[in-house]
């Protein structure tokens, strides 16, 4: 199966409002099973997901760079913290998290979906999109935003709303 991102940038608009109210449903009400669920809904995504494919990510959102994703990228691209900071990021006002600049990442390649500085990239990416989360509940709100630029997120919540609904239709 080939990934086509305008194809699921039109199912994005059709879905993201449903699965955003799941999600809400699922945090006020989580399952006793939630997290079992989502530990089995994320081995079927990583079936069908391809992030080379993708990179929408990286299109489309910032990681937050931490103090510590700050020094180790700029020591590896030979720059001090500050020429870093000054030439890539900007601090955000009210969170004080540094962000990129503009969209898409500088550090994308476009031709080949990678990443230039993939073995020094931000943890936020590296963690990214943050689908096997011991306490899924509390990425509800992380899976809310990345339900609309990421396929592995929108899959596995799809997923786990088949799959839930399921259990609760003999409840009914």
């Amino acid at each position: 199966m080939s990934f086509s991102l305008p194809a699921f940038k039109r199912k994005v608009r059709r879905s993201k409002t449903l699965l955003r109210r799941f999600l809400t449903r699922l945090e006020k009400n989580p399952p006793h099973e939630l997290d079992t669920y989502t530990i089995l809904a994320e081995k079927e995504v990583w079936k069908e997901v391809d992030c080379l494919s993708c990179a929408n990510c990286c299109k489309n959102m910032t990681p937050i760079f931490t103090p510590p994703d700050i020094k180790r990228i700029s020591m590896h691209l030979g720059m001090s913290v500050s020429q870093f900071k000054n030439k890539w990021l900007y601090k955000e006002r009210g969170t004080g998290d540094w962000l990129n600049r503009s969209t898409p990442c500088q550090f994308l390649d476009l031709t080949n979906h990678k990443c230039s500085i993939y073995d020094v990239r931000p943890a936020d990416c590296a963690n990214f999109p943050h689908l096997p989360k011991k306490k899924m509940v509390d990425y509800m709100h992380v899976h809310k935003q990345n339900v609309e630029f990421c396929p592995a997120t929108h899959s596995m919540i799809e997923k786990l709303m088949l799959k839930i609904n399921k259990e609760l239709e003999p409840q009914l």
